[in-house]
């Protein structure tokens, strides 16, 4: 078993990443300081039905219950005030009080929502998270950003709220469907041209065997993903500097989310996107040379992307500025980007104009 601490500034989280971890999550709760007694479980209705009961059964068997279970329906849709509203009236209901855990079940939908649940219910209670999709186990599980959508903007309601522990069992990812796989390296691919070319070049010699299906060439790639994020969160936990290279392609991407309904493209994908578009300004502003950023590109391709100048040629140019506009790091009126310089290197706060992003749209493969 893999054990790393993401050290923010009040808290600690453990992070123990093994396969069949998933089973241990009730004993791994208990020596995290964790007290036996009533606890929270939320899910969603797919995640709950696979492997609901087995994490129970760990809960019980570690003194945890009894369990107050709160299943949802899949997909981000579920990530709204409404759901979150919904967690309230089950933790009135169960009586559940001040220092009793709530354990998150599922993928980054999951984890978001519960997670704000947790942070704001009797101001906050502590939070165990069980991430069962690629994107939550390299990425969202860790770091303790946690929040819902709003109809007109992705994550514009949250909280930073440190889980207690994070148990990554990359065995739940057999029953994965291959979209959000993909989804979930998107992101791993994200950490690595963003903040750790080691991470990157890892993806691009391995991904054949990943997709392929190697266990150990995906654990791999999580221990190296997970490492690099918990170094960032410890140096800022509060998103004032360094870990806002963690949001690379997401400016884009979560437009492009919020443009498509939540419907059209999973996160990953709209990340993946993203990505390419980030490339295509940071080739504009001459800080990335056109091969690198072909490169990137290329990457995505060989994780199982389609070319993003053929999904992007559906989409206006126009439209999606204006869908950018309620971008959390928007300022003075300019949206702020992360851009690539060369793998593995990346700089943030990039103020662009209208003008300019068009362009960069265009050049990615957008319609006017």
């Amino acid at each position: 078993m893999t054990t790393l601490r993401v050290r923010a500034a009040a808290s600690t989280s453990i992070v123990h990443i093994a396969r069949g971890a998933l089973a241990r999550t009730g004993r791994l709760a208990r020596s995290a300081g964790l007290a036996p007694g009533p606890c929270a479980l939320v899910s969603d209705t797919r995640v709950a039905r696979l492997y609901g009961k087995a994490l129970e059964r760990s809960l019980r068997a570690a003194g945890f219950h009894p369990i107050t279970r709160v299943v949802v329906p899949p997909g981000e849709r579920s990530k709204s005030l409404a759901r979150t509203g919904a967690l309230y009236e089950a933790f009135a209901r169960a009586g559940l009080e001040r220092g009793r855990p709530v354990f998150a079940l599922g993928g980054g939908v999951v984890g978001d929502l519960a997670g704000f649940a947790a942070a704001t219910w009797l101001r906050g209670v502590p939070l165990v998270m069980v991430p069962t999709s690629l994107l939550a186990q390299v990425d969202s599980s860790v770091g303790g950003k946690v929040g819902v959508d709003l109809p007109r903007g992705k994550n514009l309601v949250g909280a930073f709220h440190q889980p207690r522990l994070v148990v990554i069992d990359p065995d739940v990812l057999a029953t994965l469907p291959a979209r959000h796989v993909r989804a979930g390296l998107a992101e791993a691919a994200k950490v690595g041209w963003a903040l750790d070319a080691p991470l990157a070049r890892l993806l691009e010699r391995s991904a054949d065997r990943i997709l392929a299906g190697d266990p150990r060439a995906l654990l791999a790639v999580i221990v190296r993903a997970v490492r690099a994020k918990a170094r960032v969160v410890g140096e800022d936990e509060r998103d004032q500097g360094a870990r806002q290279l963690l949001n690379y392609g997401h400016t884009a991407g979560h437009a492009l989310e919020a443009l498509g309904g939540y419907r059209t493209w999973i996160h990953g994908e709209a990340v993946a996107l993203g990505m390419a578009i980030a490339a295509r300004l940071a080739v504009r502003r001459r800080l990335l040379s056109a091969a690198e950023a072909d490169r990137q590109i290329a990457l995505l391709t060989r994780l199982g992307f389609p070319p993003a100048a053929r999904v992007l040629r559906r989409v206006s140019a126009r439209k999606l500025w204006n869908a950018m506009q309620l971008d959390k790091k928007k300022s003075a009126g300019s949206l702020r980007f992360v851009l690539t310089e060369r793998m593995g290197v990346a700089s943030f706060g990039h103020r662009v104009g209208r003008a300019e992003v068009i362009a960069a749209l265009q050049d990615a493969g957008c319609t006017p």
